[in-house]
């Protein structure tokens, strides 16, 4: 058996939760599968998947099999890495995560450091918090975009490399009357954005938790007329007409400032940031692959650019303070 090709094969499984699936992925058949995964178990004495008439999850052994298999495949591409590039001109995969409400940062971010290093070979994954957390802890994840005080509030084995604060506003649909016409935005209370039949994502995401809070805050409890855990769904909700209109950070909504009939309105009382940051898993070498990442994310002109969507609604309601730490040397987490 070739414990690291088992390895990925485990992994691919986790990730797919379908023997096919992860077979199809791995590029061999189930049935190579499925033995590399049973000479697994046999090689450790265990039951690593539960098995029924179809993949049903790991047992708390495969849990741990799986957290090294991680951390034996990230050490693995590292070790390639260093032996088979040129510091000059890194290359390689590089996995990167982020919270769905952090996508148009992320998607940019990719962009960017194409750009920069054309022999990269980035996959930008839309993930919850908590799968971030358990990625940056297994070393599963390359980076991730997330919210940076909550990794901090729980003592994830991780640190952040850069941040930025964003606010929160409501996207709604112009007044029609009002079409054609030059008029000032006025800043809107949460205690009225209460009354609006809104859209919102659902209560599991942390993003929700936030605005639930602010709402409370406000004095105030909201039913929304519209729930759904798509960004996508959000936005296009509000453009085609479903809600009146949703609550989202300011660089999410700015993604639907060309559209004429929607308009991006600031919320006080109170005004609601959050600290979003691109946060680097510690505990193991980091790959030239991360190392290029983060000597581009330490250029805070680079960085700044990187957040910052462009036009003048938005940059009224995101707040572009960014945050930087220094480029990482060495290849070790400081």
């Amino acid at each position: 058996m070739n414990l690291l090709d088992a390895m990925r094969y485990l992994s691919a499984l986790a990730q797919a939760r379908h023997f096919g699936r992860a077979a199809e992925a791995c590029h061999i058949t189930q049935p190579a599968l499925s033995n590399a995964i049973r000479a697994l178990e046999q090689e450790f004495g265990v039951t690593i998947v539960r098995r029924g008439r179809q993949y049903e999850g790991l047992t708390p052994e495969g849990e741990r099999v799986l957290a090294s298999a991680h951390r034996m495949l990230h050490e693995r591409e590292a070790l390639r890495q260093e032996l088979g590039q040129a510091r000059a001109a890194p290359g390689g995969p590089l996995l990167l995560a982020c919270v769905p409400t952090a996508l148009p940062v992320a998607a940019r971010l990719v962009a960017r450091l194409r750009a920069a290093h054309p022999a990269l070979r980035p996959t930008l994954r839309s993930l919850s918090s908590p799968e971030i957390e358990t990625g940056l802890e297994e070393l599963s994840i390359d980076l991730a975009l997330g919210y940076a005080e909550r990794i901090e509030a729980r003592g994830v084995r991780a640190r952040v490399a850069a941040s930025y604060r964003e606010r929160h506003v409501l996207l709604r649909r112009r007044d029609p009357s009002a079409r054609g016409r030059v008029r000032r935005v006025v800043p809107l209370r949460w205690r009225e954005a209460a009354a609006l039949p809104l859209g919102l994502l659902t209560p599991e995401m942390h993003n929700r938790h936030i605005v639930d809070a602010a709402f409370a805050q406000a004095g105030v409890a909201v039913r929304p007329v519209f729930e759904t855990n798509s960004v996508l769904a959000l936005l296009l909700a509000v453009t085609e007409g479903a809600v009146a209109a949703s609550i989202m950070p300011g660089v999410l909504a700015g993604q639907a400032r060309r559209d004429a009939q929607l308009e991006i309105v600031p919320l006080v009382e109170p005004e609601v940031t959050v600290k979003m940051g691109l946060l680097v898993p510690q505990g193991g070498r980091l790959s030239l692959a991360q190392q290029a990442a983060l000597g581009c994310v330490a250029d805070a002109g680079w960085w700044r650019e990187t957040v910052d969507l462009g036009g003048a609604d938005v940059a009224d309601a995101v707040d572009a303070a960014v945050h930087h730490s220094p480029a990482l040397s060495g290849g070790s987490p400081t």
